[in-house]
């Protein structure tokens, strides 16, 4: 049995999976947006005690947001996270930017770290460990620091030796790099003990959300692309090579030898969930079933223009893809609006492309499970485990 965690903007996840992809339970706790830390360890506390089954679990994997930066104190303490969405070190971009040899966002770590050095000294100063967002749940959990490389053609985002020097970093606060798929360690005794897992079960990357989410996604072939909802929306595209495109950001793919062609829509959960609020709705499902309704009214055409907004933003990102010559053959929709059948029309009508929905709505927990399998021997790769566990559940086709 496997224990598979995704630490989302809004909500805590996990999940308890066998071998055969059949999820066997399920649990989210609501996470704030106030850079407290320390709900992420409620969040597993919670999640442990709705699940159970914890003498039945031989892995944990951990996905989750980012780039969201922890700051670990040498008492063992945490300053308050600097969220994903957090652009307050745009003052340090260009520096970083400059080193890097090609644009790097105030959002990253680099320019959220420098902006700590020189703003807040105190806590620069105090600070033993810089960690992601689900790195500091690992941390926490095993007592090993470790910092997640995703995958090649990462280098502009991330740090090396000559780059922290020529920033005037601490290199000693930087964990070295493991992959998604490796281990941070083992759940320390302490903590197994607490919950009742067995000793030395091994705590595995998941790597960030959206890398679990392609593999749970099933997006194993150049063509394939992924659209990712939740609080931000990104469009994952697999391809044959690496892709150079301003606003886009090629890498390389969960699949050897592919690359991953990626698109960004911030905050795009956050605009429905804030016209709900504005038209008086109490959740987005009754926000959907206004934009459904027959009769002109200012609510429907509200609710309207803000989904045929957000189709539009993923059409943008799709004509940017196959201006480079790429094809997008199918768009895989994951994540909670994945459920909204007059969503996912709308989206197949304006974009053009078939839109396929899956089973298990929450991508990333499932390739969480393909990844702790393959690391238990259970599959021989993602590609071998993805055709095995991956279902699809309705196609929707564009209505010219």
């Amino acid at each position: 049995m496997l224990l598979t965690i995704d630490i989302g903007t809004s909500n805590f996840k996990s999940a308890l999976w066998d071998y055969n992809g059949n999820r066997l339970g399920f649990a989210s706790a609501p996470m704030s947006q106030d850079g407290d830390s320390s709900q992420w360890l409620r969040g597993f506390r919670f999640c442990c005690l709705q699940l159970g089954n914890q003498d039945k679990i031989k892995t944990i994997v951990i996905s989750g947001n980012g780039p969201t930066l922890v700051p670990v104190l040498l008492n063992g303490n945490t300053s308050d996270a600097r969220l994903w969405f957090d652009r307050g070190a745009e003052e340090y971009q260009d520096e970083v930017s400059k080193i890097m040899g090609g644009f790097v966002d105030a959002a990253f770590f680099l320019p959220k770290v420098l902006m700590i050095k020189n703003e807040e000294e105190d806590l620069y100063r105090h600070t033993k460990y810089f960690l992601g967002c689900p790195e500091y749940l690992a941390y926490k959990l095993t007592n090993c620091a470790c910092s997640v490389f995703p995958s090649d053609g990462f280098d502009r985002w991330f740090w090396n030796d000559e780059v922290l020097k020529k920033l005037g970093l601490d290199k000693s606060k930087f964990p070295p790099f493991i992959r998604p798929g490796n281990k941070f360690g083992v759940l320390s005794e302490k903590v197994a003990d607490k919950f009742g897992f067995n000793k030395n079960i091994p705590v595995i990357s998941g790597g960030p959300d959206f890398y679990a989410a392609i593999i749970g996604a099933g997006i194993t072939k150049p063509g394939e692309a992924l659209d990712r909802t939740g609080s931000s929306e990104g469009i994952n595209l697999c391809t044959e090579n690496c892709v150079n495109a301003d606003r886009l950001m090629s890498y390389g793919h969960p699949i050897k030898p592919y690359w991953n062609l990626s698109g960004k829509i911030d905050m795009s959960g956050f605009m429905i969930e804030q016209t709900s609020e504005i038209l008086g709705l109490s959740n987005i499902k009754d926000f959907f079933a206004v934009a459904r309704e027959s009769e002109n009214s200012t609510q429907r055409e509200t609710a309207n223009a803000v989904l045929q907004e957000l189709c539009y933003k993923v059409k943008e990102i799709i004509d940017k893809m196959e201006e480079t010559g790429v094809k997008i053959n199918l768009l895989r929709v994951t994540g909670g609006i994945s459920a909204n059948d007059y969503m996912n029309q709308l989206k197949a009508d304006i974009t053009g492309k078939e839109i396929q929905t899956l089973h298990y709505k929450e991508a990333e927990l499932l390739g969480c499970a393909i990844i702790g399998s393959c690391f238990l021997g259970k599959y021989s790769s993602f590609n071998e485990a993805c055709a095995k566990l991956v279902k699809i559940e309705k196609k929707y086709l564009p209505n010219s």
